[in-house]
């Protein structure tokens, strides 16, 4: 955020470190907003948002052109830090696509649009289901099955995970 070139006139630098400090404004902003749920509850990154809006907020008196900023940020920053005043209804689940040990053990065959996969749906209350849909289905499609099999659509959010090892 703070990073200074060693070569230029004043000028220059000052063009820089501001282009910089956009740069990395606009980002945590995007984060923010894609993550702010998730951002409540993690001490670390509450911690992290309220410092740099500190920083944000002490460089505005320096360079004015920050300022234009500095609402949008504070206004992430008051909507991530507020807790929520009643409990939301949301579904939060994780899909894995799993095989079954005999696939090994069958021939390899082209994937066709036709085929189904099963995935198992897990839920944060530590429960899962499985569902089956066509190779073909659109992540809505997918969504409305999970939807249908839970019984409620509200707040689906899909995540895949993976591991290298």
């Amino acid at each position: 955020y703070h990073a200074q070139p060693s070569q230029g006139t004043e000028q220059e630098k000052m063009d820089y470190a501001l282009n910089n400090k956009r740069r990395v404004i606009r980002l945590v902003l995007q984060w923010a907003a894609l993550y702010g749920d998730l951002l409540q509850e993690d001490e670390a990154a509450m911690a992290f948002l309220e410092e740099f809006y500190v920083c944000v907020s002490d460089d505005t008196r320096m360079i004015a052109a920050l300022k234009e900023q500095l609402p949008e940020l504070e206004k992430i920053v008051k909507q991530v830090s507020e807790e929520p005043k009643a409990p939301q209804k949301k579904h939060k689940v994780l899909l894995q696509l799993f095989n079954t040990s005999d696939d090994r053990a069958q021939k390899r065959q082209p994937i066709r649009g036709s085929d189904e996969v099963l995935f198992k749906v897990y839920c944060i209350d530590q429960t899962y289901t499985t569902i089956r849909v066509p190779v073909s289905s659109s992540v809505k499609e997918v969504i409305s099955a999970v939807a249908d099999k839970l019984g409620s659509g509200e707040g689906l959010i899909i995540v895949k995970m993976s591991s290298g090892g």
